[in-house]
């Protein structure tokens, strides 16, 4: 498993993993991938600066990058008007009804409140891409497209590659001819931001529109080798995961029960591959989230229109937060792909790659038995 991009990234593997762990991303560089860090749950750049110098200290030297999220600035950022005055109180009613009747209980008085991830807002994304070029990234990869022309200059006059995720054939052109240099085709199956069209569709009319100008990445639906080797057949350079990982042993967010695995992972060591769902409700943004009864909430009757980004963030953080606090796996709200049906164990990072792996090789020495035959 050996492409043009592990030559370009000192990485023994084309697999590139995005994660908000940091313990994850660390122990995937480790491993002989690439671990990218998420950005977007940092709030204050003193705290993205001081998980950085984590990282540092503990890749072992090997490559690691970071994921921003840069979204469309909206017309009040930046003034002196509040955020939270922009959303309405039905919605605030309407989310502190259904944590009432999931019966999720309130934060402890001890514990901070979540009051929304700033990271969604373009302004804070900025001050993490100044705060990791500080650090000796090696990929600065935006999960809402191109970034803006300065900071795509800012960031290649550093020497570091950018990535941006693309549903289409178009948008990954778009992105390339901005100056992105490898796009993550991200097909329908994938957790968190997608498209409309499928992995087995997407990754191959992406390769074709810009594989002579940049270098394609293939993510949604990637668990295992043989899926590995499916997305570089079809033409990308290497895979972009990340659902695969959120039942890794290092993942570390979120509280642990008894069992020492977290809420969150409880729910997925049971969900199905048919237990996700697309829905606004995340980020205001179309986004792949594990069903739960939080979601149903939503799909009810009578429930309110999700708010555009960054206001339903705000709106739902604190929510989230007390969801991944509690014990009920029923209730948790969480981005993750449909390949969450193969997700039914706990294993540390260096297994996971190992399988993916000795499964491409499988699959390699497979197809090479019926090429021969």
């Amino acid at each position: 498993m050996h492409t043009e991009l592990c030559d370009r990234f000192g990485i023994k593997y084309p697999i590139f993993v995005f994660t908000p762990s940091e313990k994850v991303a660390a122990a995937v560089s480790r491993a002989g991938g690439m671990g990218v860090l998420g950005c977007v749950r940092f709030n204050d750049p003193d705290d993205l600066e001081a998980v950085l110098q984590w990282m540092d200290e503990n890749t072992d030297g090997k490559p690691y990058g970071v994921d921003v999220v840069m979204p469309a600035k909206i017309p009040t950022e930046g003034s002196s008007v509040d955020i939270n005055k922009l959303i309405p109180q039905e919605h605030r009613d309407f989310v502190a009804k259904t944590m009432a009747d999931l019966g999720v209980p309130p934060l402890p008085d001890d514990l901070a409140r979540n009051e929304g991830t700033l990271g969604w807002l373009h302004s804070v994304a900025r001050s993490h891409v100044e705060v990791a070029l500080r650090h000796p990234i090696k990929l600065i990869a935006n999960a809402l497209g191109s970034p803006p022309k300065d900071v795509i200059d800012q960031v290649h006059e550093a020497g570091v590659p950018i990535a941006a995720l693309a549903g289409s054939a178009k948008h990954a052109q778009r992105h390339v001819d901005n100056g992105v240099d490898i796009v993550v085709a991200q097909g329908h199956e994938a957790g968190g931001h997608t498209g409309e069209i499928g992995s087995m569709v997407l990754w191959p009319e992406i390769v074709d529109a810009v594989c002579d100008r940049a270098a394609v990445l293939a993510a949604g639906g990637i668990g295992t080798g043989r899926q590995v080797a499916a997305a570089l057949a079809l033409g990308a350079q290497g895979v972009w995961m990340g659902s695969a990982f959120l039942t890794s042993a290092e993942y570390d967010l979120g509280v642990r029960l008894p069992s020492g695995r977290s809420v969150i992972q409880e729910a997925m060591l049971t969900a199905t591959s048919a237990d996700t769902v697309r829905r606004r409700i995340y980020t205001g943004k179309p986004a792949r989230l594990l069903k739960s009864r939080w979601t149903d909430a939503w799909d009810a009757d009578g429930a309110p229109e999700p708010l555009p980004m960054p206001l339903q963030n705000v709106l739902v953080s604190e929510a989230h937060q007390r969801m991944s606090e509690s014990s009920d796996p029923t209730t948790v709200a969480m981005p993750v792909g449909q390949i969450v049906g193969r997700m039914n164990e706990i294993r540390p990072v260096a297994d996971i790659i190992a399988e993916l792996v000795d499964g491409f090789e499988a699959a390699s020495r497979k197809l090479d038995t019926i090429r021969d035959s």
